[in-house]
């Protein structure tokens, strides 16, 4: 069986880095990136062991954009 590939964004929001898998909606945060990311690795793999596995979007190549909603 083929394993899937997840992609994640890591941010930075105060003094920590917060690190989102975009595949499914699991989060994690973190002091420096690393830690972020290995956060959220651990709290995928969690999350991973109770999901359907058609639970995850599969997402390829994303772009980051940048929206400024006038009515919000």
């Amino acid at each position: 069986m083929k394993q899937m590939l997840y992609q994640s964004v890591v941010y930075q929001e105060g003094k920590y880095y917060v690190a989102q898998c975009l595949n499914v909606d699991v989060s994690s945060f973190g002091e420096t990136e690393q830690e972020a990311l290995t956060n959220l690795q651990e709290a995928l793999e969690l999350y991973l062991e109770d999901a359907p596995s058609t639970s995850a979007t599969v997402v390829k190549h994303p772009t980051l954009h940048t929206l400024r909603p006038q009515h919000a």
